[in-house]
């Protein structure tokens, strides 16, 4: 049976999730090393093999092994860190300042003492220099190669790392940039290169100088995490398929991930609306929101059918055009800090108390309130069995932190603060849900709740209580949830050439050879990674518009309607798209439509682990009753004693009734009085309002032929 282990880098923990078909996925964890993040890698892999029947060493098990999937946050950490290269720029002259203006419109309306982000490249290494190509890509003035070299030599002298190229209209002709590429080639071999044309080959000169500088701040960086894994992993004997995680939610082979880095500044959190989908599918729904919550942040994304893709992402206010999921990400997390604003109202987060000193519950000499510590004293963790019972939690530190720091100055009892803390951070976990839904035309009570991240499902019922939201679904590797996905997951490469044209005055020959060349432009690139042709798919996408309206929109646009040239569908389609987004088409008035860029996602299917089946074993859950104990319920705003289960005893049809607590190793499920919980045929728990037996009925679905 093929083994293949999905591998999720964090700042505090490695995650391992180790899957053979039809075989029960086994979980992993290993601290992370930030400063050589492989060695992380390698040490849990010797945990993994040591875990086998019977143990075996490294040298072993590693030949093994026949696919990793890697996801990493070292290009993230980067970027937020302000650690890349040392990098330059050259660019058109007079146009040096782009990364700096941006567009021109201030983030913060009505902030006076806003202060704008600072550019990846410093003034004096943004160089312009002549040459000046027009839309159409006609020359207009020749390339100066006399100041290309100049501004090459000064790179030189000031030990630049790291050199981005990006021409105005260089979309149109890529014929100055490649000819300022050689020569950097030819002066700087051992620069990382970074060219616009070939990276984000579109319209909108500050999306594509700021996506193309951003590629050179990381790349070097990625470039030599990539050589360490890559050694590490041949010295332990492995000879299987690597594949790194992208932002798009595919996988690439390391050598492309190389050349484009910017494609993996999502790579950690990209496995998860991936993994959403496959559970959600086990209750017959093609929709979810994923959400992922860990000791520092809390992530949100949305999936119909296939995860939401954007085309106009940030990373740290830099922005970024290549296509990412849409993922919202909050400081709010497991050692999120509580604290007391100037007006007196309390907040939670963004501050985090990190993993060292941590939360003042962890004993290691932390002293400010967090979110777990509120969990301590609300009865949703159990000090003795934190970890599985690998690390004892201080449960009067926890309660002294909430004292000293809120209860006393707000004149509340200890519990009540805690209480309090608990409501807003769920409140804030809500409303970065409604960024990524209801800001983007989705109605979340549509939708399940695909809850990850180990301190995730002790949140998520008065999360799914403030959207109104009917359902939830707890994996059994939710505290793993991104690495499981990263399994889930097929080869994607994505590509955009503009094209801008009224869709009444289509030029369809013109546009059908760019179409057909971006595919060509896939297969190659599928060629190379050995995928066979009938399991190659090509998405065709329009980014289209209004006339004289400012913004695009994106939606998918069927070949088979590009084949038969029928611009009434094409239209139909961005109407429709339009008026999910913003409430509005401009069908009816008949306003011509106008198409920007064309864009082309080739999609490579890998063989995926075949996730078993349970057996059922019906309804009573009393076999996995562990204990009775005090814990708060939001609804009564009460404690209360409810029943205590063992996660990993409950089974397929197990009906666990709320308010419940569910343990497992590595997550702890808070069901409240408003929810009943059943486990499904996945093992995961569905948790859904009392009375809708709908839910309960489709989590049951093939039970007698599984019986």
């Amino acid at each position: 049976m093929a083994l293949k282990i999905g591998i999720d880098v964090g700042g505090t923990f490695t995650d391992f999730v180790v899957t053979r078909d039809g075989a029960e996925p086994a979980i992993f964890k290993t601290l992370s090393t930030p400063r050589d993040p492989s060695i992380a890698v390698v040490e849990g892999l010797e945990l993994i093999a040591a875990a086998q029947e019977p143990a075996q060493t490294l040298a072993q098990f590693a030949p093994t092994i026949d696919t990793i999937v890697h996801g990493t946050t070292v290009t993230t950490n980067a970027t937020l860190t302000h650690t890349g290269a040392k990098s330059a720029l050259i660019t058109t002259e007079g146009v040096r300042d782009a990364l700096e203006m941006r567009r021109g419109i201030r983030e913060e309306q009505y902030n006076n003492r806003f202060t704008n982000v600072t550019p990846l490249v410093p003034r004096y290494l943004r160089v312009g220099v002549p040459g000046r190509l027009d839309r159409g890509g006609r020359e207009v003035q020749p390339l100066d190669t006399a100041a290309v070299r100049a501004a090459i030599e000064l790179f030189r002298t000031e030990g630049v790392q790291a050199v981005s190229i990006c021409f105005m209209n260089s979309f149109a002709n890529e014929a100055h940039e490649a000819e300022a590429a050689r020569l950097v080639k030819e002066l700087l071999p051992d620069a990382y290169l970074s060219v616009s044309s070939e990276l984000l080959p579109s319209i909108r000169f500050y999306e594509r100088v700021s996506t193309t500088a951003l590629n050179s701040y990381v790349g070097p960086k990625l470039n030599h995490y990539l050589d360490q894994l890559v050694g590490r992993l041949h010295g332990t004997g492995f000879t299987g398929l690597l594949l790194i995680m992208q932002s798009n939610g595919g996988v690439i082979a390391p050598e492309l991930a190389r050349k484009k880095a910017a494609l993996t500044l999502l790579s950690g959190p990209a496995g998860g609306p991936g993994a959403g989908l496959f559970y959600a599918a086990a209750h017959e729904r093609d929709r979810c929101i994923t959400t992922d919550m860990g000791g520092t942040s809390f992530e949100a994304s949305v999936a119909v059918g296939a995860p939401l893709l954007v085309n106009d992402g940030e990373i740290a206010r830099h922005k970024i055009a290549l296509p990412m999921l849409d993922i919202h990400t909050i400081g709010a997390g497991g050692g999120s800090i509580g604290w007391i604003d100037s007006g007196g109202l309390l907040r939670v987060g963004p501050q985090s108390a990190g993993a060292d000193p941590g939360p003042a519950c962890y004993g290691k000499g932390g002293e400010l309130p967090t979110t777990t510590d509120a969990n301590v004293v609300l009865g949703y963790l159990e000090p003795g069995f934190f970890a599985g019972g690998k690390m004892q939690l201080d449960a009067r530190a926890a309660r002294d932190a909430v004292a000293r720091h809120i209860a006393g100055p707000m004149g509340l009892s200890v519990e009540d603060a805690a209480a309090g803390m608990y409501r807003v951070a769920c409140n804030n976990m809500a409303q970065a849900i409604r960024e990524v839904t209801i800001k983007r035309g989705f109605d979340p009570r549509e939708f399940a709740l695909v809850t990850g991240g180990g301190a995730g499902p002790i949140h998520s019922c008065l999360i799914s209580e403030e959207l109104e939201m009917p359902m939830q679904l707890v994996p059994r590797e939710s505290s793993v949830l991104c690495a499981f996905g990263m399994l889930m997951t097929d080869l994607k490469h994505d590509f955009v050439r503009t094209f801008v044209s009224r869709l009444e005055t289509l030029d369809w020959t013109a546009l059908g050879e760019m179409v057909d060349a971006m595919i060509a432009e896939g297969d190659r690139q599928l060629d190379a990674e050995r995928i066979s042709g009938e399991r190659r798919e090509h998405r065709i996408s329009f980014d289209c518009r209004y006339v004289k309206q400012y913004h695009e929109v994106s939606y998918t646009v069927p070949r088979a309607d590009l084949l038969a040239r029928d611009a009434a569908a094409i239209a139909s389609g961005f109407h429709a798209e339009h008026n999910r987004l913003y409430g509005y088409s401009l069908e009816q008035e008949g306003s011509p439509v106008e198409v920007i860029n064309v864009r082309v996602q080739s999609i490579g299917r890998v063989s995926k682990p075949k996730y078993r089946k349970d057996a059922y074993a019906g309804a009573d859950p009393s076999a996995a009753k562990k204990s009775t104990r005090s814990a708060y319920m939001p609804g009564s705003r009460q404690f209360v004693d409810v029943t205590v289960y063992d996660g990993h005893a409950l089974r397929f049809g197990n009906r666990v009734p709320g308010p419940a607590i569910i343990e497992q190793q590595t997550t702890t499920i808070v069901v409240t009085e408003s929810f009943d919980c059943t486990v499904d045929a996945l093992g995961s728990f569905a948790i859904y309002r009392k009375g809708r037996t709908d839910l309960v009925a489709a989590c049951l679905r093939g039970e007698e032929a599984l019986a």
